[in-house]
């Protein structure tokens, strides 16, 4: 294989795409994203370059315009169809024109086109965006620029469109130059990244004012996480912005509209009982993509290892006595019960042994047929579904998995976890919203299992229900709500409300929207005071993201038909052309038709490939190659094609990535259906702990606990308190070493020490001091009663 520098074709030849700039302005949780990235054509023939590339799946997209030279061309939005013909009438005639289209199939998806660039001719195309920034665990707002656009997999019989152009290719990584810029109302506490930073830079003396940027040097050959971190994150804000006066009146635009961000204050002594029933149900991605690595970092397990390793810490968290049940899928799928089981020793040691035996050998991702299958079963009396999916999120038909999660909605909760980098943010975060869960996503060098015993604590939150909405308003001014209903609040999670501002006050400038809500019977109150008086420097951005929020609910209105389909066609189509807002009815459309001399010759086409997984803001990441030696070569593609998009079959869609890379072009693999070996067991002494825990929480005396704590068998056994029972002397000594030796992992076995408090409680043993001292002294550690809960 010929090594070259640079992006090159099969016979060297460069592509157009050289590098990107980003620039982020963080206002408070909102974040305009404006993506710069540079073309030139340095071949002989006028050139037309495709990308298709991936966007946070909520983002809102603004602006689109193409600098060449000193001339600027800014994009309009117009109808979908319309803008391709147009694009398609310039291109054919030696016209530039630029073409931006987001995908039918999946929202996180767009196709940009830049057309008839002459030889030697440089470009600057500008995409900007705004979304919000999701809160974290520790109360970090997160941000993500997508290094990955990973191939989707086509199920038999459906239509790839978009999503289908993804191919994998190897290629040097795009360079990346992004800045940071956070203004807020509370005072900046850090600013961090998973890729090094230069020094952080407050611009003012109360920190709410800040700039750092990616260091030097940088090469985009994996996902940018951004970081903000607040003083205050949990303070609800309220944010009025000004319409825009050239609107229509009357019209979304034309009025103002309020952001509310609302974080709801639970009780404490609610909160600290959790749940004891539900029913547990864990669907685990086992396509042949589930065996690659996590990360291309040291230490980097294969994702199915780390799926299976995190199936066990949950089986271990389980409460007695509710129930469960472990679903597989690929091209078909399987379920470890008929159906869901009650939780005991007997059903979790089986279910363990079959999670010790699971690989990624079930060939594609096809996610829907599993979910008809348990969205049929019949829920259990008294025991909530709580839907646990596991997945790299490559699919195709992502609307379609949406729209029957949200059928199913009153049925259960879904919570979901996108593993690895390109993962879909539109199925992840999609299947959480529209099953009333919470989505996470496991990149880089994150470890899978607190993010995931996150959300097994919300799933046992006491459930929160009649939740209202009401509002205070002065006379003359009305409200339209744009958001769709809340119909799940979590603990420390944000619940944002869009509503449009109708009329005028004569008088008060003063409002108030209070939410209601029965938190086990109890009425909580959570109210907001804000002000009618337009903030400065929001921009549209306020205005846009509510547009998306409404035409994402009109979407759906669509897919699930009836008799009013064209007109609500017609409304996403007149709402996005109004806001600058696209949607999938819509397109930016850019020509230069100041351009006096048309471009003359045979077009080519090329279509740009990214770094091994990796795709720009960005631009195709693309190869996702086989690990094995003995993939199948399927044949010899050319990479790059004129008009038409390559279609691979259902048969050579890939869904593995390797090292090293493999050209594209010289070979395809097969490698959904092929077997991996499996991964080397892991000896970490946590998880060797959580082997040996029996379900009703304790552990047994003897030399298997002795060896994970560290102690010889005699040891642990003679150093027992007479009088004391051998399990209770053992699961005491688990949770202080769990508590001396792993406290920074509590988030990950505080279920499984409540499990071990409750069933010493259950055992009346007396007081525990002699045995908590006892403990201490073998294991050398200093833990108190009251730090195990006992």
């Amino acid at each position: 294989m010929v090594k070259c520098c640079g992006l090159v074709s099969e016979t060297n030849i460069p592509v157009p795409l050289k590098n990107i700039s980003v620039d982020l302005q963080v206002q408070d949780h909102i974040v305009s994203v404006s993506s710069s990235l540079q073309y030139v054509n340095e071949e002989l023939s006028p050139l037309e370059a495709v990308f298709v590339f991936p966007l946070p799946a909520d983002a809102a997209v603004c602006h689109f315009s193409a600098k060449i030279g000193e001339q600027e061309i800014v994009a309009e939005v117009q109808d979908r169809q319309s803008a391709k013909d147009q694009y398609d009438d310039a291109v054919s005639s030696g016209q530039q024109a630029f073409l931006l289209e987001e995908s039918e199939e999946s929202s996180d998806v767009f196709r940009l086109s830049v057309g008839c660039l002459s030889p030697g001719q440089k470009a600057t195309v500008t995409i900007i965006y705004v979304m919000e920034l999701a809160v974290q665990a520790d109360h970090a707002l997160r941000f993500c620029l997508p290094a990955v656009l990973n191939p989707r997999y086509t199920p038999a019989g459906s239509g790839g469109g978009i999503v289908s152009e993804v191919s994998s290719v190897s290629a040097v990584p795009y360079s990346l130059s992004l800045g940071v810029h956070v203004r807020s109302s509370n005072p900046v506490s850090k600013l961090e990244s998973n890729c090094r930073l230069d020094p952080v830079e407050f611009l003012n003396s109360d920190h709410t004012h800040a700039t750092v940027s990616l260091s030097p040097g940088h090469m985009f050959d994996k996902d940018v996480e951004v970081f903000v971190y607040y003083e205050n994150t949990h303070q609800p804000t309220a944010v009025v912005e000004a319409g825009v006066a050239t609107a229509p009146p009357g019209s979304l635009m034309a009025d103002p509209v309020l952001m509310i961000s609302l974080y709801p204050e639970f009780p404490e002594e609610v909160m600290s009982s959790l749940v004891s029933q539900g029913e547990f149900v864990f669907v685990i991605d086992r396509s042949g993509s589930m065996d690659c690595m996590m990360h291309h970092g040291e230490g980097a397990q294969m994702r199915i290892q780390s799926a299976k390793d995190t199936l066990l810490l949950l089986l271990k968290s389980l409460p007695m006595g509710c129930y469960f049940n472990i679903y597989g899928f690929g091209s078909h799928f399987e379920s470890f019960f008929p159906q869901s089981v009650v939780y005991s020793q007997d059903t979790m040691e089986e279910a363990v042994k079959r999670v010790q035996q699971m690989g990624a050998n079930m060939g594609g991702t096809e996610i829907l047929e599993p979910l008809k299958h348990i969205y049929s079963q019949p829920c259990f009396p008294d025991h909530p579904r709580q839907l646990f999916i596991f997945t790299d999120g490559e699919v195709c038909n992502t609307k379609q998995v949406l729209d029957l999660v949200k059928s199913n909605v009153f049925s259960h909760r879904c919570f979901s976890f996108g593993i690895g980098e390109g993962a879909s943010s539109a199925l992840i975060s999609g299947m959480a919203r529209e099953g009333s869960g919470h989505a996470q996503f496991i990149t880089g060098a994150d470890r899978m299992q607190p993010k995931v015993m996150q959300s097994l604590r919300f799933a046992l939150q006491p459930a929160v229900d009649n939740i209202s909405v009401t509002w205070t308003l002065p006379d003359g001014v009305s409200v339209e709500t744009l958001s769709p209903p809340i119909r799940v609040l979590f603990r420390g999670q944000r619940a944002i409300i869009y509503a449009q501002l109708k009329g005028q006050s004569s008088g008060s400038c003063e409002g108030a929207v209070m939410m209601k809500y029965n938190l086990k019977n109890q009425p909580v109150t959570n109210q907001i005071n804000f002000t009618l008086k337009p903030a400065q420097d929001t921009g549209l951005a306020v205005h846009r993201l509510a547009v998306r929020s409404v035409i994402g609910r009109l979407e759906q209105e669509e897919r699930a038909g009836g008799a009013d389909v064209e007109e609500i066609k017609r409304k996403m189509v007149e709402l996005s052309i109004q806001a600058g807002v696209s949607c999938v009815h819509t397109a930016f459309i850019g020509i230069n038709k100041n351009n006096r001399e048309t471009v003359k010759g045979p077009l080519l086409q090329r279509r740009v490939p990214t770094q091994r997984q990796s795709y720009l803001f960005g631009m195709p990441a693309m190869g996702r190659m086989a690990r094995s030696c003995a993939a199948r070569v399927l044949g010899s593609p050319p990479m790059f094609m004129s008009c038409a998009p390559m279609m691979m079959p259902q048969a050579q869609m890939m869904k593995c990535s390797a090292t090293p890379p493999i050209p594209f072009y010289s070979s395809m693999i097969e490698c959904d259906e092929i077997s991996q070996p499996e991964a080397e067991p892991q000896q970490d002494p946590l998880l060797q702990l959580i082997t040996l825990q029996k379900a009703a929480g304790f552990w047994e005396l003897g030399a298997s606990l002795a060896h994970v704590i560290g102690k010889a068998e005699d040891q642990v056994t003679n150093q027992k308190p007479d009088k004391v029972d051998g399990s209770v002397w053992a699961t005491v000594l688990a949770l202080i070493w769990l508590n001396g030796f792993k406290k920074d992992d509590q988030v990950e076995w505080q279920f499984m020490a409540m499990k071990a408090v409750s069933w010493i409680h259950s055992q009346k043993v007396g007081t525990l001091s002699q045995c908590v001292c006892a403990g201490n002294l073998l294991l050398d550690c200093q833990v108190s009663e009251d730090m195990l809960g006992i």
